[in-house]
């Protein structure tokens, strides 16, 4: 018994390596792991996110194959972490597709079991320790950085919506790098892609033998788990009897040469439907069939349970201006996110848009990101090239990322036009 005294000194022989050491006594470690968790729940601010557990998670909604997949993964890699933490857990996806429920939820498990556990967004942990620099701080800083480091479960909110200064950077990364090294537990969500992410964080979060990333291609449940690009964006309904099924190969009025050019991409374009993979270019005259193909291949994913954005370039750019109105019902940050990030995104008549450096800045924002997440993606656009920026014509033209056809064959609609033009045979009249 220690009587309330605090500090015991061990019963020890003489020459014992813990002879003449105090340590305290078991009802001082009770307050002090008390005062911990305490200090730790309040700092997290999860009395907030109390609701926020798994039996709360809806992972079973009416969404699309690939969707409900994702936020099944997810799901289950969150609980088998809130059961054993080991490891590092990455959840990523777009605003409001449920990675902060899922981060919570852990917290929230780990305390239920009595467990200590810091769960903080980004920007508020970054204002704490600035806030230690103050005369009236209760905590010192070097106290709360090291609270911070060292949590024994430490779950980060919101990576990248912090201001990315020069001394915010540095204080993540010490933080990232501490646990790292020291190999402990953390839980990480963000929206951005990885490739903007400080390198040397990023290099920490992409380590396999250490980190399992998830990726959360679900839509924002905040707006009633409607997915705005599909819904708002994409013009599929208006080529939904293109398919693969009714696509001609025209072999009574082409040249060889031009049924083969178009058997290809029909043959490819089929492929590529049932598996999309990587980006396919299809390029060629105006009305030679690249339109019909990418209509097809995206209206064979929606058949297949899958989600598939079709969008006309100059569309597209129109959509992202419209964001910059007052009145908009989604801001920039998130159709751009909705668009970048859609399983399947076939963009039509690639080179049609007006060349402002805006319009190219926005395209190449896509298109890279698509490009290194390895986003299956089609694109159409006319064989001249000269008016497509070479930041995106390098991507494109990329043999291991990116299969480019070119249909030789002529236009549908001209040769339609040649038939309503060709003067009427006058009828003999025998009398």
């Amino acid at each position: 018994m220690c009587g309330g005294a605090g500090y015991l000194r061990e019963d020890v022989p003489l020459g014992h390596p813990h002879f003449g050491r105090i340590t305290p006594c078991q009802c001082l470690r009770t307050r002090l792991e008390a005062r911990r968790l305490a200090d730790l729940r309040a700092v997290s601010n999860l009395d907030a996110l109390a609701h926020y557990t798994f039996d709360s998670f809806k992972a079973d909604l009416n969404l699309p194959l690939d969707q409900r997949t994702s936020l099944c993964r997810a799901y289950e890699a969150a609980q088998a972490f809130a059961e054993t933490p080991h490891g590092w857990l990455v959840l990523l996806g777009g605003y409001g597709c449920g990675k902060t429920h899922l981060a919570a939820a852990i917290a929230n498990e780990r305390i239920a079991r009595g467990q200590p556990v810091l769960f903080v967004v980004v920007p508020d942990l970054l204002d704490h320790l600035r806030a230690t620099y103050g005369p009236h701080s209760p905590a010192r800083y070097d106290e709360r950085f090291e609270q911070v480091r060292s949590a024994p479960l430490l779950i980060l909110d919101d990576l990248g919506t912090q201001s990315s200064t020069a001394w915010a950077q540095e204080k993540l990364f010490q933080i990232f790098n501490y646990r790292y090294n020291a190999r402990l537990p953390t839980v990480t969500t963000t929206n951005l892609e990885l490739e903007a992410i400080d390198i040397r964080i990023r290099s920490r979060l992409t380590d396999p033998d250490l980190v399992r990333i998830c990726t959360i291609l679900s839509p924002d449940f905040r707006s009633g788990g409607v997915h705005h690009s599909a819904a708002e964006l994409s013009t599929l309904g208006l080529h939904e009897d293109q398919t693969l099924t009714n696509f001609s190969l025209r072999e009574k009025e082409l040249s060889a040469e031009q049924v083969a050019s178009l058997q290809q991409a029909f043959n490819f374009a089929r492929s590529f439907a049932e598996s999309p993979e990587d980006w396919l270019l299809l390029t060629g005259g105006f009305g030679c069939g690249k339109t019909h193909l990418a209509a097809a291949i995206a209206n064979e994913q929606v058949r297949q349970g899958h989600s598939a954005l079709f969008v006309v370039v100059p569309d597209l750019l129109d959509h992202l201006r419209a964001t910059y109105a007052p009145n908009s019902p989604v801001s920039y940050d998130k159709r751009l996110d909705e668009i970048r990030t859609v399983p399947l995104l076939v963009l039509d008549d690639l080179g049609t848009q007006s060349a402002t450096p805006w319009a190219q800045e926005k395209l190449y924002q896509i298109i890279n990101y698509r490009y290194n997440a390895r986003l299956p993606t089609v694109i159409t656009a006319s064989d001249d090239f000269d008016a497509v920026d070479e930041r995106l014509k390098s991507r494109l033209l990329d043999r291991a990322r990116c299969t480019s056809l070119l249909i030789k064959a002529p236009s549908y609609r001209g040769s339609e036009a040649r038939e309503w033009q060709r003067p009427a045979r006058r009828k003999t009249v025998r009398r």
